[in-house]
Order: C-alpha cells, then sequence, then structure tokens
C-alpha cells in the first residue's frame, strides 16, 4: 500500500477530487432583509431536502439599546412557536479601554425544558450606529421524526458600553416532531436593519 501525501506544489495541480471523496457546500435557499421589523420567520424551505440548516446573521442592528437577539422554532409551519427546549450559553468579553476582560458561562441565558425563546447573543446589544451583530445558527436534520433536533449558534455583537463579547450556544429543541419554522426577534422594540440567510448544506 502507498501513501499519497500533498504539498504545496501538488496541490495547485489537482483539477477535481476522486470520486470516493466528497465536500460540502452550501446551497442559498432564502435571504430577508429588516426593516424595523418585530420578527423575520423562515416558514418555508425547512425541510427533508437538507440534513443541515445554517442562519447567517449579517449586520444586525437593533432599534432599541441594550436588547437581545433571539430565535425560536416552529412545527407547524409558523402558525405558533414555543418548543420546548434545553440550552447552554457561555462568552467571551473585552472592552475598548482594555479594562475588562472575561470567559464566563451565563446560566441566566440558558433555558432548561423551556418555551421561551433562546437568546443567541446573552444581551447588551446596543444600537448606536456603528454597533452591529454578526454570527451563524446551525439547525441540525430538523426533519428527523425519531430524535430531538440538534442546534449551535455563534455571534460577535457591540455591547451597548463599547464590548466585543462572542457568545456560543447549543442546545436542542425537544421534540420528535418536525421542525419546519424559524423565528427570530429581539428583546424589546424591533430589528431596526440587518440581513438573514438561510443555507441548505449539501
Amino acid at each position: 500500500m502507498s501513501i499519497n501525501v500533498c504539498n504545496d506544489r501538488s496541490m495547485a495541480s489537482i483539477t477535481s477530487l476522486p470520486s470516493g471523496v466528497s465536500g460540502s457546500s452550501l446551497v442559498l435557499l432564502s435571504e430577508q432583509t429588516a426593516s424595523s421589523s418585530s420578527t423575520i420567520s423562515f416558514t418555508s424551505g425547512i425541510d427533508s431536502t437538507y440534513k443541515e440548516y445554517i442562519f447567517k446573521f449579517i449586520d444586525i442592528h437593533p432599534g432599541t439599546d441594550d436588547v437581545g437577539f433571539r430565535f425560536q422554532g416552529s412545527t407547524n409551519g409558523g402558525s405558533s412557536y414555543g418548543i420546548t427546549k434545553t440550552t447552554t450559553i457561555s462568552r467571551a468579553k473585552h472592552n475598548e479601554g482594555d479594562s475588562d476582560t472575561a470567559v464566563e458561562y451565563s446560566d441566566n441565558f440558558d433555558l432548561a425544558q423551556s418555551t421561551t425563546a433562546q437568546m443567541i447573543d446573552g444581551g447588551g446589544v446596543g444600537n448606536d450606529n456603528d454597533q452591529i451583530e454578526v454570527g451563524t445558527l446551525h439547525l441540525f436534520d430538523p426533519s428527523n421524526t425519531t430524535f430531538v433536533k440538534h442546534f449551535i449558534s455563534t455571534v460577535n455583537s457591540n455591547q451597548k458600553d463599547d464590548y466585543s463579547i462572542n457568545t456560543f450556544g447549543a442546545g436542542y429543541f425537544n421534540t420528535t416532531s418536525a421542525i419546519n419554522a424559524i423565528q427570530f426577534s429581539v428583546t424589546s422594540g424591533n430589528i431596526d436593519a440587518g440581513t438573514i440567510k438561510m443555507y441548505g448544506v449539501v
């Protein structure tokens, strides 16, 4: 048996992958842009076509200062939201003055068998003109009717008092019913601006 090793010189010559090697790719399914929106809902396109869906948040800007960005799931196409979930959330923070840094578990934002919307950013997001947040939410196998539905999220936000906060979340919708809609909102007021894109992972 021989072992083939790629190096910088030979990689440039590869024009296609061998038949036994597959790569994943993202398929853009839907895109919505906020404009003083109370909610942004994706009520179609989440089905058995893909085993993973990724939502990308681009320049999310709340209309109200000191709020949190959150999401909910639905099993009836968005007619109602509030699926029971158990979650965990932690974050790393650093302020502009370089006087405060921390890595912490945010037990006031996790959920234990709750139907409350799950926070994505840990709260405190500012609404100054130069303050936004960006990130991703991964939803796994939402159409599976045997197991619960896991999700993980990562966002970076400008907090109202000039912090960069990187928040990591994870958990599961505790249902064996198919998840077929996802809704985003802020804890107070509207989503003033920003784009959310939904992708299917091939």
